[in-house]
Formats: structure tokens, C-alpha cells, sequence
């Protein structure tokens, strides 16, 4: 998942941002010189609306201070927000430049703003006694990130602050859009190499004029082509391609990354930058977070073992010299075993997961879990595939979502929620886009894996947890604005969903309207948990890598060196030679040092699940609840009480550890 998790504001306006040193004129596109010259207006706004704030004289109120500085946030995220989507999805290469200099833009300004100390000093003089909750809860936060910013530093470091975020915002970019636009490809000789694939996805391949078949790392060619191919050495070849992506280019760019934040993190008085990140989480430091990780290695020790012990003896029917399982054979040998022991075929379930009904299916489920229905509407969009819907709750109109599902050029890789508008009441609504990489379009059938339809579930709870909880009066509260690790809640959680057998067929039909027969769901139930321990401890070396690679000096960091030790710890299965995941591990940059957090997240998810175990899946009592006391109030509230107001008492680790070990 990708999202922003600093609230955004803007209506739906492609034609609105720009960059720091526009490009010569004559040299970019027409719509992106008007996207240039669109958001120059609104940098002006907000930077005379922030030295206006910053001259202020006189008696400190919510009024004088809250209210301004709630418009200036208003501008900076507004443009922000739409311009990282743009960057990441617009057809235009001139328009993705430019929106990432308008990024550049936004994100210097809200520096600045970060790091005033009149602004701050502003803030802590007002008397909030008989404010409100909300309202002293934004003070509570918004003190505490002036204070991580460095705000209390004195002028010198306070400048050097600045020049680090500006360069971290500039290497980031760099480091996202190197993954992006690296697409690399296998050669397949004839059909025959695609042996073992689903017939459309062999139709959707035919061989070219040279009779060569061209298959990319690509998300709707890759992990089809890693779970079916029987060749072995394509798959292998495909694997070591996938993992090279952005290689060499981003082996210098992560280390930049990586030195640059430990810098930041050296001057604001903290010895690491994980260290600086996770003290305003839920973890509160990295030693907990790795005490976590450890604790989730433990737990899926045991049945990760046999998990391996499963898949190395299916592929030694295969090989019978073989001794280890390679990292690539692992999606295609847990296949063979789900369909042999469990009677459980990906490839008949794929039937009936057609994009176009998976998606109606989710919007009827969403809409009836939390009260909410959707509307489709025709509006111009950044392209012509991007679907778009109103959210309505009791005939009001609560929110916009964007669904720009299926792979093209330029686009975004993974599979992610970019905030674009928070809800201010009166004012307008929240709104939200989806950049997946899913089959179909163009007049495709679109058959997803399972696996694919969980991603997609998943991706949609974030859509409704920004909807839901959009609409606060301040900026920094609305939206996903609670602690940083655990905005994967809501997406754990109604992944759940899928694995229901009246849900499924509810909306899994295949081409003649069949739905899913219930006995082929039992058997996808009982190979749910093969695999999943195995897969945990893989997140865990990820968690690591991306805990460790920020909570040392990077002085001398060799990061393969880094990426081999800790995989070979965390992960049993055997890594292809030559490559370098972290060059295209894009949570690097974006989740930084807390990828633990997807973990984490799912430990509470589990917890609140029991609760719809115990009263139903579609029980709307609980669902209610849950809207009521968790994604309405966001960022309102610490998580910590979020939960509690839910559950009515802490979470605990106990559902969590049953999920893990198949109880």
C-alpha cells in the first residue's frame, strides 16, 4: 500500500500544480505548462497566508492562530496530494515531471512552516482550557510535530533542516520514480513456454512477428507467470529480472537516502532515524519494534518449518536431487501442493473473479458493512479508465473515490491509496484515489487471483478509512491522521471478508453466472494457512531490512550486504544470486524504517475481527460500531483509544497468534 498520510485537500483539478524551476515552455506539453501555471496561484496564497500568520501580533486564540493556520493546510496539502498522484499516474511524462516539482514545492513551504518559531510559539501561548477535545488534541499534535521537526533548534541547525528535507523530498522522488519506469522483460521462444499459464492469460501473450512472446515484471505478468509456468528456468529468469529492477541506478540513490535521513535525525537530536520516526507511533522506539518482529518470527517458526518441509518435498517429485527450495519455485510449488493436498486450484477459482464483479461485490459489501452507497459519475480524470464514484450515507453526499485499476505505461507499480481531499463540514468532501495494477481494461475479461481481489479489498480499506473520517474541522485530525502504524487496520481487516463462503457468492460468478461453488471456498479455506507462515517470516525480513537500515550509521553500509544477512536469517527459502531487492523496495522510501507496521497492524485487525466472529460478518450492529468508534474518529483520538472504545478493552496478541498458527 501506498497512501499520504498528512491530510490532503483538493478538489479534483489535474490541470493545478507545478514545479520549483518550470521547464522551458516551448519544450513541455501544453496541459503541462497550464498544470504549471495552475498551482503558482496557490503557492503565492499560502505563502502570504504563512507570513501573514507568522507577523501575527496581539492575543493568541483558536481563532487568530487554529483558523489560519487550518487555510494554509488547506492550500499546501490540497496541491501536494494531487500532484503526488499525478506524478505517479498521469499519461504525460511533461505533466509527471512537473508534478513532481510541484511536490517540491508544497513540500519546501510546509518545511518552512514546520520549522517557524513564531508560528509555534503562536500555538503554545493559546489557552485551550475550555476548548474542545478535538481542538486540544490538535494543539497536542501539532506541538509535538513542530517539536520533531526541530522548531526548538537554533537558526543555523533550523536551516540545515531544511536543505536535508528539501534534498530527502528530491531523492525520494528519484528513488520512486526510478521503480516506476524500469519495466524489464523475458523472451519466450513459443508457446509451449507457457506451459501450465490459464488460457487468457496465454491468449492475452500471442507471439509477435518474430514468434518470440514477450512477458514483463509488471504485476498482471509476473505473478500469474511465478504461480502457473512449469519451466522453471523462465521463472527463474523472470524472478532475477523482477528483483533487479532499478538496479544499479538506485544502489547510489538509497545510500544518499539513507545518509541524508541519519543526518536529519543526528540534528534533531536523535541517534538514528528510526529512532526519530517511531517515537510519536504506537511502538514508541525501534527496540520494540524489533522486540516485535522477533516475537512474530517466533510464533511462525514452527509452522514455517512445515510449510518448507511441504513445498521441498512436492519439488522433489520434480528434482529428487533437491535439497533447498529456491525463493522463485515457492508461489508455483505452494500451488501444486494446495491443489494436490488440499484439492485447491488457483486457476478454477480465477473464474470467477472477473475485475468488473469483484468490484461491484466490494461496493455492495462496503456499502452495507458501514452505511454507505455508491453513485457513479462522469468526470474528467487524469485518464479515460478511471472510474469514478460519490459515496452517499443517509442521502449525503459524504465523499468522491477514484478507481484507477490496470497497468499502463509510466504508471505506478504497486498497488496503493493517494489521499486527494479532506472533507471540511460545509465546505466540501473527502476524496480518495486507488492506483492498482489489476487485469482488465480495454475490453480485457480481467480474471484476478485471489490473492489480487485480497489486495484490492485491502486497498479499499483505505478508502474507507480516509472517507469515513474525513470530515474533521481541522485539517491535521481528518482523514488517516491517526499514528502512523496503524493506518493498515482497516485494510487487514476487511481483507477479511473474502474468505467468507456466502460473501465470495454473493459476487463470484463466472462467465455463465454460476457462482462459486461453496465446496471449492471450503477447500480455499483449508489451504488459506499453508503458506502463510512462511510469508510472515518473509514480511519479517522485510520489517527488518527496513527497521535496520535506519536505526545504525550508514557510514560504510553495504546495503546487499545488509538485505543477504537478514533474509538469510528471516527466511529459509533460497535467494537468486545478483540481486538487490532493496534497489526496488519502494517501502524504503515511503514507510522508511516502519514497515514492521503492516505486522503490527494486522495483530490488532485480528482482534477486532473476533468481535465480527463472535457476532457475525455482516453483523451491522458491529460494523456500525466499528465506523462509529474507529474510522469516524481518526485522528481525533490516540489509536490506542480508538480500540479500546471499540472492544472495550486493550488489544491483545492472542487472535493474532490463532490467525497465524491456522487456530
Amino acid at each position: 500500500m501506498r497512501l499520504r498520510l498528512f491530510p490532503i485537500v483538493s478538489g479534483l483539478v489535474l490541470l493545478s500544480c507545478a514545479g520549483l524551476k518550470p521547464p522551458a515552455q516551448e519544450t513541455v506539453s501544453p496541459a503541462a505548462q497550464e498544470y504549471e501555471a495552475g498551482w503558482q496561484v496557490d503557492l503565492k496564497k499560502a505563502e502570504t497566508l504563512f507570513k501573514q500568520l507568522e507577523s501575527l501580533e496581539g492575543h493568541k486564540t483558536v481563532e487568530s492562530v487554529l483558523e489560519p493556520m487550518n487555510n494554509i493546510w488547506l492550500t499546501l496539502n490540497a496541491r501536494e496530494g494531487m500532484a503526488d498522484l499525478l506524478s505517479n499516474a498521469h499519461p504525460d511524462p511533461d505533466l509527471r515531471a512537473s508534478a513532481e516539482q510541484a511536490v517540491q514545492a508544497f513540500s519546501k513551504l510546509s518545511t518552512e512552516l514546520s520549522l517557524s518559531r513564531p508560528i509555534y510559539e503562536a500555538v503554545a501561548a493559546i489557552d485551550i482550557s475550555n476548548a474542545d477535545p478535538e481542538t486540544k488534541r490538535l494543539v497536542e499534535v501539532t506541538l509535538q510535530d513542530f517539536r520533531l521537526s526541530g522548531v526548538d533548534k537554533d537558526p543555523e541547525t533550523r536551516a540545515k533542516i531544511r536543505a536535508i528535507q528539501d534534498e530527502i523530498i528530491k531523492i525520494g522522488q528519484d528513488f520512486e520514480r526510478n521503480i516506476r519506469e524500469d519495466v524489464r522483460s523475458i523472451q519466450l521462444s513459443s508457446v509451449e513456454d507457457l506451459a501450465g499459464l490459464p488460457q487468457d492469460y496465454i491468449n492475452a501473450h500471442p507471439p509477435d512477428e518474430d514468434g518470440k512472446i514477450t512477458i514483463t515484471t509488471d504485476y498482471p505478468d509476473y505473478f500469474p507467470f511465478m504461480t502457473y509456468a512449469q519451466s522453471d528456468d523462465h521463472r527463474k529468469e523472470l524472478s532475477r529480472l523482477f528483483s533487479q529492477r532499478a538496479h544499479p541506478q538506485n544502489m547510489a540513490v538509497l545510500d544518499k537516502l539513507v545518509n541524508k535521513r541519519h543526518e536529519l535525525a543526528n540534528l534533531l537530536g536523535y541517534d538514528s532515524y528510526a529512532e526519530m520516526v517511531t517515537v510519536d507511533k504506537m511502538i514508541r522506539n525501534p527496540e520494540a519494534a524489533q522486540t516485535f518482529i522477533d516475537r512474530v518470527t517466533q510464533v511462525a517458526e514452527e509452522p514455517m518449518k512445515k510449510d518448507v518441509s511441504l513445498i521441498l518435498k512436492r519439488l522433489q517429485q520434480i528434482d529428487p536431487d533437491a535439497t533447498e527450495v529456491g525463493a522463485w519455485q515457492r508461489s508455483y510449488l505452494q500451488n501444486l501442493v494446495r491443489q494436490e493436498q488440499f484439492e485447491y486450484d488457483t486457476q478454477e477459482a480465477r473464474q470467477y473473479f472477473a475485475y468488473d464483479k469483484v468490484r461491484e461485490g466490494l461496493l455492495e459489501i462496503t456499502g452495507g458493512l458501514f452505511g454507505v452507497s455508491y453513485q457513479p459519475i462522469k468526470t474528467n480524470t487524469w485518464h479515460p479508465s478511471v472510474e469514478s464514484y460519490e459515496v452517499w450515507s443517509n442521502e449525503k453526499l459524504i465523499g468522491r473515490i477514484y478507481l484507477d485499476m490496470h497497468p499502463r505505461e509510466g504508471k505506478f507499480k504497486h498497488a496503493g491509496m493517494f489521499g486527494l481531499t479532506l472533507g471540511i463540514p460545509g465546505m466540501n468532501v473527502p476524496e480518495a484515489a486507488l492506483l492498482c495494477n489489476f487485469p482488465g481494461g480495454d475490453g480485457k475479461p480481467g480474471l484476478m487471483q485471489h490473492s489480487q481481489v485480497s489486495t484490492f479489498f485491502h486497498e479499499f480499506g483505505h478508502i474507507m478509512d480516509y472517507v469515513l473520517g474525513g470530515n474533521h474541522t481541522w485539517i491535521p485530525l481528518s482523514g488517516m491522521a491517526m499514528e502512523w502504524d496503524f493506518v493498515e487496520v482497516a485494510s487487514n481487516l476487511l481483507q477479511e471478508w473474502i474468505w467468507d463462503t456466502d460473501i465470495l457468492r454473493s459476487f463470484a460468478t463466472n462467465e455463465a453466472g454460476k457462482p462459486i461453488p461453496a465446496e471449492l471456498v471450503a477447500k480455499m479455506r483449508a489451504a488459506r494457512n499453508f503458506g502463510l507462515a512462511l510469508w510472515s517470516r518473509g514480511q519479517m525480513g522485510y520489517a527488518a531490512i527496513s527497521l535496520n537500515l535506519y536505526s545504525r550509521d550508514p557510514e560504510g553500509l553495504d546495503t546487499d550486504e545488509l538485505v543477504r544477512g537478514i533474509m538469510d536469517k528471516y527466511y529459509p527459502l533460497t535467494l537468486l544470486d545478483d540481486t538487490h531487492m532493496q534497489c526496488n523496495f519502494g517501502h524504503l522510501y515511503g514507510y522508511s524504517a516502519t514497515y514492521y507496521t503492516y505486522m503490527w497492524s494486522q495483530v490488532i485487525a485480528s482482534d477486532l475481527f473476533s468481535e465480527f466472529e463472535k457476532g457475525g460478518i455482516m453483523n451491522a450492529a458491529i460494523s456500525m460500531r466499528l465506523r462509529e468508534t474507529i474510522l469516524e474518529p481518526g485522528g481525533a483520538k490516540p489509536a490506542e483509544e480508538l480500540v479500546r472504545d471499540f472492544l472495550g478493552r486493550d488489544y491483545n496478541f492472542d487472535a493474532f497468534a490463532r490467525w497465524l498458527s491456522g487456530g
